[in-house]
């Protein structure tokens, strides 16, 4: 019987052995479905199981003749069966076994991208555990804004995952789809009941509708889930290619023993893989865009997907695959430098806080535009003069006619940044 893997890496799900086997597997269901039905004499399902075979060399010796894969494949498998060979390929088309095995390739291949977005989300789960209470400066438009945790940063990216693995979940469903319904889809030559036997046997659901192929919807789908997880890869690795920045210094790659970064300068370390996540990140979301174009074929089917479909399913699959495993020993492997993220809090001489003082005046009852304009002309002051936020609000008189020198002291507390952490966990269930 055919070699199956039990669950194969993705090169594996995409190198043409693979393919080749889960063609003779497809072959081999469709005959198992008409003995069933009475369509085929059992005995002979029997010897074509037993001896059905093929080499990928004998495959292509045939096609660099006929110039036609799947003839050359029928070929080659024919040539170890005797008359019993009549019965392969009966009333099929090509694609009832392409499209057929690319769904089970498909499947695989998302199957395999579940199972990394599961172990990504594991790692963003204890980072984000770890660091859950660390706290750091946030930024807006690259400009510091108000305190925010590391952990929250990891558990922003672990909901982010977990949407994604909702995605691919619901992908695994409409991808597992295989058809065997003949030249354009009428069931003229084979009987539905064929389809939904065979199906059954490779752990498919039959296409309630097919033409000569199944439609590319599913595997535009593919791609742009494929590209959407790029796209938060890419969002990840550029937050840490950022706060790996020498001005900002607040997490860093790991850096093995031996390893060098700069062939010109020595002292460099530089934030190698996640400048290669992004960089891939790009050749999986153009891919989708290949995907979206072959949706539209002429009539019943043309054949300008095929060999674009040929490059960019396995390479985004692929591509993720890896970008997901790499990205994940980042997670686990990142250098966190706490006394760089308190040295940034208070770069600002306490500007952070500012709108905090601007809701404690609105609180005692003074009008927001007139907070505002307070709480603002001491930050400005603060920022240009390169003064503490905090004296310059205990000077000014306008304001302490409204806060006493306590109530001020008490705006510049981290906690007050982080009173909600523990609800924000809980919705995650992070807690």
């Amino acid at each position: 019987m055919i070699d199956r893997y039990s669950l194969p890496e993705m090169d594996q799900v995409w190198n043409e052995k693979n393919k080749f086997d889960y063609w003779l597997e497809i072959e081999i269901a469709v005959c198992e479905a008409m003995a069933e039905l009475d369509q085929m004499p059992k005995q002979v399902v029997t010897k074509i199981k037993d001896n059905a075979q093929f080499t990928v060399k004998r495959i292509k010796e045939i096609e660099a003749e006929t110039r036609h894969d799947m003839l050359a494949f029928l070929g080659a498998v024919k040539e170890n069966l005797g008359e019993e060979s009549k019965y392969i390929h009966k009333g099929l088309t090509s694609s009832d076994i392409k499209d057929t095995a690319r769904a089970m390739q498909l499947k695989e291949a998302t199957e395999l991208i579940i199972d990394d977005l599961d172990s990504l989300a594991e790692a963003l789960a204890k980072q984000a555990k770890k660091y859950k209470m660390r706290v750091m400066i946030g930024r807006t438009h690259g400009v510091h804004a108000e305190p925010v945790t590391l952990g929250l940063k990891f558990a922003n990216w672990y909901s982010e995952i977990k949407r994604h693995q909702e995605r691919a979940e619901g992908l695994l469903e409409r991808v597992s789809v295989g058809k065997i319904s003949g030249a354009v889809g009428t069931f003229a030559n084979i009987d539905p009941e064929v389809e939904k036997l065979a199906c059954e046997k490779l752990d498919l659901k039959p296409a309630a509708i097919s033409s000569q192929i199944l439609q590319r919807d599913r595997h535009a789908e593919f791609l742009s889930v494929m590209a959407n997880i790029a796209s938060s890869l890419d969002k990840f690795a550029t937050e840490i290619r950022n706060l790996q920045r020498t001005d900002i210094l607040e997490v860093e790659e790991s850096f093995k023993k031996g390893q060098k970064g700069s062939s010109a300068m020595p002292h460099k370390k530089n934030p190698i893989v996640c400048e290669r996540v992004s960089g891939l990140s790009r050749v999986v979301k153009s891919n989708a865009q290949t995907g979206y174009e072959n949706v539209n074929l002429w009539h019943e089917r043309d054949l300008t997907h095929s060999s674009a479909e040929r490059v960019v399913l396995p390479d985004s699959s692929t591509l993720v695959d890896y970008m997901l495993t790499k990205f994940e020993d980042v997670v686990y492997e990142l250098g966190v430098h706490e006394d760089n993220m308190q040295d940034n809090l208070e770069k600002t001489n306490g500007l952070i806080f500012s709108q905090k003082v601007m809701l404690n005046l609105v609180d005692k009852g003074m009008l927001r535009e007139e907070a505002y304009d307070i709480a603002q002309r001491n930050a400005m002051k603060a920022w240009e003069e390169d003064q503490s936020f905090k004296e310059l609000l205990l000077a000014d008189d306008e304001l302490l006619e409204y806060l006493n020198e306590e109530e001020v002291e008490e705006i510049f507390d981290y906690s007050y940044h982080l009173q909600n952490i523990d609800t924000i966990y809980q919705r995650l269930g992070l807690e």
